[in-house]
Protein backbone atom coordinates (compact mmCIF):
# COMPACT_ATOMS: atom_id res chain seq x y z
CA UNK A 1 0.00 0.00 0.00
CA UNK A 2 1.11 3.58 -0.72
CA UNK A 3 0.67 5.92 2.23
CA UNK A 4 -2.38 7.03 2.83
CA UNK A 5 -4.40 3.99 0.83
CA UNK A 6 -7.48 3.05 2.30
CA UNK A 7 -8.97 -0.44 2.07
CA UNK A 8 -12.41 -0.82 3.07
CA UNK A 9 -13.36 -3.37 5.36
CA UNK A 10 -16.43 -3.14 6.72
CA UNK A 11 -18.90 -0.27 5.34
CA UNK A 12 -17.81 3.02 5.70
CA UNK A 13 -16.83 2.99 9.32
CA UNK A 14 -14.07 0.58 9.16
CA UNK A 15 -10.97 0.94 7.10
CA UNK A 16 -7.49 -0.40 7.34
CA UNK A 17 -5.93 2.92 6.21
CA UNK A 18 -1.84 2.72 5.54
CA UNK A 19 0.00 5.78 7.72
CA UNK A 20 3.23 6.44 9.30
CA UNK A 21 2.55 8.27 12.56
CA UNK A 22 5.88 10.12 13.42
CA UNK A 23 4.28 10.69 17.04
CA UNK A 24 3.08 8.71 20.43
CA UNK A 25 -0.13 6.70 20.07
CA UNK A 26 -2.68 8.09 17.57
CA UNK A 27 -0.47 10.86 16.44
CA UNK A 28 0.20 12.62 19.02
CA UNK A 29 3.46 14.97 19.56
CA UNK A 30 5.49 15.14 21.89
CA UNK A 31 7.74 18.96 21.96
CA UNK A 32 6.59 19.04 18.36
CA UNK A 33 7.82 15.88 16.60
CA UNK A 34 11.01 16.46 15.01
CA UNK A 35 14.59 15.14 15.61
CA UNK A 36 14.87 15.87 19.18
CA UNK A 37 11.22 14.91 20.56
CA UNK A 38 11.54 11.53 17.86
CA UNK A 39 15.14 10.81 20.40
CA UNK A 40 13.12 11.52 23.51
CA UNK A 41 10.06 9.74 22.83
CA UNK A 42 12.14 6.68 21.77
CA UNK A 43 14.37 6.88 25.17
CA UNK A 44 10.99 7.49 26.84
CA UNK A 45 9.60 4.09 25.75
CA UNK A 46 12.57 2.34 26.37
CA UNK A 47 12.44 3.44 30.09
CA UNK A 48 9.07 2.81 30.25
CA UNK A 49 9.34 -0.67 28.93
CA UNK A 50 12.14 -1.29 31.17
CA UNK A 51 9.87 -0.10 34.30
CA UNK A 52 6.52 -2.07 33.25
CA UNK A 53 8.69 -5.46 33.02
CA UNK A 54 10.44 -4.86 36.42
CA UNK A 55 6.77 -4.21 37.95
CA UNK A 56 4.92 -6.96 35.89
CA UNK A 57 7.71 -9.22 37.53
CA UNK A 58 7.01 -7.69 41.08
CA UNK A 59 2.75 -8.50 40.39
CA UNK A 60 3.33 -11.90 38.76
CA UNK A 61 6.00 -12.52 42.08
CA UNK A 62 3.74 -11.16 44.48
CA UNK A 63 0.72 -13.60 42.66
CA UNK A 64 -1.43 -10.16 42.06
CA UNK A 65 -5.01 -10.87 40.61
CA UNK A 66 -4.91 -11.73 37.03
CA UNK A 67 -6.44 -9.47 35.23
CA UNK A 68 -4.47 -6.89 36.95
CA UNK A 69 -1.35 -8.93 35.33
CA UNK A 70 -3.69 -9.07 31.74
CA UNK A 71 -3.47 -5.35 31.88
CA UNK A 72 -0.10 -4.14 32.52
CA UNK A 73 0.86 -7.26 29.69
CA UNK A 74 -1.00 -5.72 27.20
CA UNK A 75 0.66 -2.19 28.32
CA UNK A 76 3.87 -3.64 28.02
CA UNK A 77 3.24 -5.55 25.01
CA UNK A 78 1.75 -2.66 22.99
CA UNK A 79 4.63 -0.49 24.48
CA UNK A 80 6.94 -3.18 22.93
CA UNK A 81 5.41 -3.57 19.56
CA UNK A 82 5.70 0.58 19.31
CA UNK A 83 9.52 0.65 20.44
CA UNK A 84 9.81 -2.21 17.63
CA UNK A 85 8.24 -0.49 14.89
CA UNK A 86 10.17 3.11 15.10
CA UNK A 87 13.85 1.49 16.16
CA UNK A 88 13.76 -0.44 12.87
CA UNK A 89 10.89 0.34 10.49
CA UNK A 90 13.29 3.42 9.44
CA UNK A 91 16.17 1.60 9.15
CA UNK A 92 14.68 -1.26 6.77
CA UNK A 93 12.28 0.70 4.55
CA UNK A 94 12.82 3.62 2.02
CA UNK A 95 9.97 6.32 2.06
CA UNK A 96 6.60 5.75 1.59
CA UNK A 97 4.79 8.04 -0.25
CA UNK A 98 1.16 8.73 -1.65
CA UNK A 99 2.82 7.38 -5.20
CA UNK A 100 5.67 5.25 -4.26
CA UNK A 101 5.09 1.68 -2.12
CA UNK A 102 7.78 1.67 0.43
CA UNK A 103 10.34 -1.40 -0.07
CA UNK A 104 11.93 -3.57 2.11
CA UNK A 105 16.04 -3.31 2.73
CA UNK A 106 16.65 -0.89 -0.34
CA UNK A 107 20.14 -0.73 -1.29
CA UNK A 108 20.70 2.91 -0.55
CA UNK A 109 19.27 1.73 2.91
CA UNK A 110 16.17 2.74 5.00
CA UNK A 111 14.56 6.43 5.22
CA UNK A 112 15.62 6.87 9.12
CA UNK A 113 18.44 6.08 11.13
CA UNK A 114 18.05 4.11 14.44
CA UNK A 115 15.40 5.66 16.92
CA UNK A 116 14.17 7.83 14.59
CA UNK A 117 11.55 5.57 12.15
CA UNK A 118 7.97 6.17 11.86
CA UNK A 119 5.46 3.98 13.82
CA UNK A 120 3.01 2.12 11.15
CA UNK A 121 -0.88 2.46 11.83
CA UNK A 122 -3.37 1.67 10.08
CA UNK A 123 -6.86 0.53 11.81
CA UNK A 124 -9.36 3.68 11.21
CA UNK A 125 -13.23 3.73 12.16
CA UNK A 126 -15.00 7.02 11.24
CA UNK A 127 -18.11 5.43 12.85
CA UNK A 128 -20.01 9.10 12.54
CA UNK A 129 -19.48 12.10 10.64
CA UNK A 130 -21.55 15.24 10.54
CA UNK A 131 -21.40 18.90 11.98
CA UNK A 132 -21.46 20.03 15.05
CA UNK A 133 -24.98 21.88 16.46
CA UNK A 134 -25.15 25.92 15.33
CA UNK A 135 -25.86 26.25 19.33
CA UNK A 136 -21.93 25.35 20.22
CA UNK A 137 -19.96 27.74 21.08
CA UNK A 138 -16.94 28.71 18.92
CA UNK A 139 -17.30 25.22 16.94
CA UNK A 140 -21.07 25.21 15.88
CA UNK A 141 -21.40 24.78 11.94
CA UNK A 142 -17.79 22.80 11.83
CA UNK A 143 -17.10 19.69 10.35
CA UNK A 144 -17.00 16.68 13.02
CA UNK A 145 -16.20 12.85 12.81
CA UNK A 146 -15.52 10.70 15.56
CA UNK A 147 -13.51 8.29 15.43
CA UNK A 148 -11.18 10.13 13.57
CA UNK A 149 -7.28 8.60 14.89
CA UNK A 150 -5.64 6.09 12.96
CA UNK A 151 -4.21 3.35 15.24
CA UNK A 152 -2.41 0.13 15.38
CA UNK A 153 -2.59 -3.46 17.41
CA UNK A 154 0.03 -1.92 19.57
CA UNK A 155 -2.26 1.46 20.67
CA UNK A 156 -5.08 -0.66 20.84
CA UNK A 157 -3.51 -3.04 23.40
CA UNK A 158 -2.52 0.15 25.55
CA UNK A 159 -5.24 1.11 25.73
CA UNK A 160 -7.48 -1.80 26.66
CA UNK A 161 -4.73 -2.49 29.42
CA UNK A 162 -5.26 1.40 30.76
CA UNK A 163 -9.15 0.77 30.73
CA UNK A 164 -8.98 -2.01 32.55
CA UNK A 165 -6.95 -1.11 35.08
CA UNK A 166 -9.32 2.44 35.51
CA UNK A 167 -12.47 0.05 35.20
CA UNK A 168 -11.06 -2.03 38.25
CA UNK A 169 -8.69 -0.02 40.22
CA UNK A 170 -10.44 -0.49 43.32
CA UNK A 171 -10.49 -3.89 42.96
CA UNK A 172 -6.68 -4.08 42.10
CA UNK A 173 -5.26 -1.62 44.52
CA UNK A 174 -7.51 -1.81 48.05
CA UNK A 175 -6.02 -1.81 51.03
CA UNK A 176 -6.22 -5.20 53.29
CA UNK A 177 -8.55 -4.06 56.32
CA UNK A 178 -6.41 -3.83 59.34
CA UNK A 179 -6.81 -7.03 61.43
CA UNK A 180 -8.70 -5.51 64.69
CA UNK A 181 -11.78 -4.79 61.55
CA UNK A 182 -11.55 -8.32 60.98
CA UNK A 183 -11.77 -9.64 64.94
CA UNK A 184 -14.80 -6.86 65.32
CA UNK A 185 -16.81 -8.58 62.26
CA UNK A 186 -15.64 -12.34 63.31
CA UNK A 187 -16.90 -11.26 67.10
CA UNK A 188 -20.21 -10.21 64.98
CA UNK A 189 -20.90 -13.12 63.12
CA UNK A 190 -20.27 -15.59 65.90
CA UNK A 191 -22.25 -13.48 68.75
CA UNK A 192 -26.00 -14.76 68.87
CA UNK A 193 -28.99 -12.33 70.50
CA UNK A 194 -29.91 -12.87 73.50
Amino acid sequence: MSLGDSIPVFGDWFYIHFVENKGMAFGWQLFGGGGFGKIFLSLFRLAAVGAISFYLYLIVKHKKHNLFIISISLILAGALGNIIDSLFYGLIFDASTPFNVATMFPEEGGYASFLHGHVVDMFYFPIYEGTYPLWFPSIGGDYFQFFQPVFNIADASISIGVVILILMQKKFFQEPAPKQDYLEEEEELHTEPY
